[in-house]
């Protein structure tokens, strides 16, 4: 029997997700969460062998649950479900050592199927987001450029972002300058964006 934490936010979704895994005669959840910050504790509790992890929850989204779960309870396979995929969440995904990733949408047969190969050590992640994630562009950015992005996701301006990375205005300027080149973007929160969709912060 393969034991599961289910963790959604939503209660109607988080019930269907339930039942719709609790018809498999080799299946059972063990344990359930609304937010990602009770996952940890509650998988270190009940040992489940997968957890069905909903990207956006409160508390900490999908992607710090499964790099905590890899960290602190490794035996524990992480299947991160999203709403609306990207295949840069995809890239996101497999960064934090998550070992599969669908839709909302998937069918009951191959979310239980997914949860099987987690359970078992394989990948499982659907195929058509698969390869877009193949085909998807490397990553443009210096290691620099991102900590200035990141900060400027948070809202930072500027002259903060220059006095958190220790830099001049001017260096963090020309940093955002030749990040909105590599991206094609518009403005920063365009930039922002495009990473974001990518998988790159």
């Amino acid at each position: 029997m393969i034991g599961i934490l289910v963790a959604e936010h939503l209660p109607l979704v988080r019930r269907g997700l339930v039942a719709s895994l609790e018809c498999e005669a080799d299946l059972t959840v063990v344990a359930e969460a609304s937010r990602g910050d009770d996952v940890v504790p509650a998988v270190l509790r009940h040992a489940p062998q997968t957890a069905v992890v909903d990207l956006e929850l409160p508390g900490a989204d999908g992607f710090t649950v499964a790099l905590r779960l890899h960290e602190e309870a490794p035996g524990c396979g992480v299947l991160l479900l999203a709403r609306d995929p990207s295949p840069g969440q995809v890239r996101r995904a497999f960064a934090v050592h998550a070992l599969g990733f669908m839709s909302l949408e998937v069918g009951p047969a191959q979310l239980a199927d997914g949860v099987r190969r987690i359970a078992a050590g394989h990948r499982a992640v659907d195929s058509e987001l698969a390869v877009a994630a193949l085909r998807s562009a490397e990553n443009p950015l210096t290691r620099r450029e991102l900590d200035v992005l990141r900060l400027a996701a948070q809202g930072a301006r500027s002259d903060e972002i220059a006095d958190r990375l220790f830099l001049s205005v001017g260096t963090v300027r020309n940093h955002l300058s030749r990040i909105m080149c590599k991206t094609q973007a518009r403005s920063r929160l365009d930039a922002v964006r495009i990473a974001g969709d990518s998988g790159w912060l």
